[in-house]
């Protein structure tokens, strides 16, 4: 296919939130760390009258590797953080055989956007960054890894 004719792929998703339950961390059978959490998004916004309304998207986010561990061992619920990371679609079916689908946050990048407890003398957030991508040599997470 001519370069002209390709089309641009974009899958991106940046939220701001706090976390509506504490993080729940486990590990695949390998022993790789997968962190799962829901993460509170509010908006803001005037309706047809101009009165301010609020609404608030409840997203799952995923989280691998060290960066998995690492929100597991120091979120908790109502901690703020700032998610970086790409759409994914996922289908399950329930213990009485209904199948289900929806979509999910898998994070390549979370901060910490309130500062660790017990942090002496900082005045400013704590930016504690981490990616979350594999790194180029780790081989890719299939489904059947997913412990959840």
């Amino acid at each position: 296919m001519p370069a002209s004719l390709r089309l641009l792929q974009l899958n991106s998703a940046q939220l701001v939130g706090r976390l509506t339950r504490d993080p729940e961390l486990r590990f695949t059978t390998s022993g790789l760390p997968v962190c799962r959490f829901d993460l509170a998004v509010n908006r803001r916004y005037k309706d047809k009258s101009g009165e301010w309304k609020d609404d608030t998207s409840f997203i799952p986010v995923v989280v691998w590797r060290e960066a998995g561990q690492r929100c597991g061992e120091k979120l908790k619920k109502g901690s703020p953080v700032f998610v970086e990371g790409r759409l994914k679609s996922k289908s399950w079916e329930t213990k009485d055989g209904q199948k289900r689908s929806g979509l999910e946050i898998e994070a390549q990048r979370v901060q910490f956007l309130e500062r660790a407890e017990g942090a002496p003398g900082e005045s400013a957030p704590a930016g504690d960054e981490m990616p979350a991508d594999a790194a180029a040599g780790d081989a890719p997470v299939t489904t059947e890894d997913v412990p959840f």
